[in-house]
C-alpha cells in the first residue's frame, strides 16, 4: 500500500509538473514509470517467491490484477501518460499462475471443509428434542440452505474480484464440489428418515428438509 501510494503521488508531480520542464525527447516521465515499475515488480516478485498464508496470496493477486492495473494506472491524472509506457504486469505470468493455483486449491478446499462442517451441525440439530426453525411462515434450515449457497456464492464473488479467469476457474471447481456435497446431505437425510421416525419433531425435520430442496435448485 505504500509503494503504490507513493508511485502514484510521485508520479502525478512528474506528469502534472517535472515532465515539461524538460524537452520531449528526454522522456521523464517514461524513466520515471519505469524505475518505480521495476522496483514494485521485484518487490512483489520477492514476496510471490516466499512463503505466503492465503490472505496475502489474495492480496497480492488483488495488487496483480486489479489495484495495479485498473485503480492505480488508470487514474485519470496518470492514466494518458502511462498508456504511453509498456510497464506489464507486476509479475511474470508463471509466478502469477502459480499464485492463482494456490490460491485456488486453498479455496476449494475451505469451502468444502466448511460445507461438512455445516452438514455436521444440521444433522446434529436434527438429532436434538428442537422444532426447527420457521423462515416465512415455512419450516427451513437457514443454516443449511441458506450458508451452504452464500459460502459459494461469495468464496465465487472473491475469485472474480481478482480477475474474471479466476472466478471462472472456481465456480468449476465448486460446481463439483457441490454435487458431492449433496450427496452426503442426502445420504445423512434419507439415514435419519429411516432411523428417527420416532423424533417428537420428526414429521417438522422432513418438511424443512424438503423446503430447502427449493433453494438448493
Amino acid at each position: 500500500l505504500h509503494m503504490g501510494k507513493t508511485m502514484k503521488e510521485d508520479l502525478t508531480v512528474v506528469a502534472k509538473y517535472i515532465n515539461k520542464l524538460y524537452p520531449p525527447e528526454f522522456n521523464v516521465f517514461s524513466i520515471y514509470a519505469e524505475l518505480y515499475h521495476n522496483y514494485f515488480a521485484s518487490q512483489a516478485k520477492k514476496n510471490a517467491e516466499s512463503h505466503l498464508e492465503d490472505k496475502d496470496i489474495y492480496l497480492l493477486l488483488s495488487w496483480v490484477h486489479n489495484f495495479y492495473p485498473k485503480d492505480m494506472r488508470k487514474d485519470h491524472a496518470l492514466a494518458m501518460e502511462l498508456d504511453k509506457v509498456k510497464l506489464g504486469s507486476l509479475l511474470p505470468s508463471s509466478l502469477s499462475k502459480e499464485l492463482e493455483n494456490k490460491y485456488l486449491d486453498s479455496e476449494e478446499v475451505t469451502v468444502k471443509n466448511s460445507l461438512s462442517r455445516c452438514l455436521d451441525k444440521e444433522i446434529q440439530r436434527w438429532k436434538e428434542d428442537k422444532e426447527p426453525e420457521k423462515l416465512n411462515g415455512h419450516f427451513q434450515s437457514e443454516l443449511l440452505g441458506i450458508f451452504v449457497i452464500q459460502s459459494i456464492y461469495s468464496s465465487r464473488k472473491r475469485a472474480e474480484d481478482i480477475s474474471k479467469a479466476v472466478g471462472e476457474e472456481l465456480s468449476r471447481r465448486l460446481l463439483k464440489e457441490l454435487p458431492a456435497f449433496l450427496r452426503s446431505y442426502r445420504d445423512a437425510f434419507e439415514d435419519f428418515k429411516e432411523k428417527s421416525k420416532k423424533h417428537t419433531y420428526y414429521k417438522p425435520i422432513l418438511i424443512a428438509n424438503i423446503n430447502n430442496c427449493w433453494n438448493f435448485r
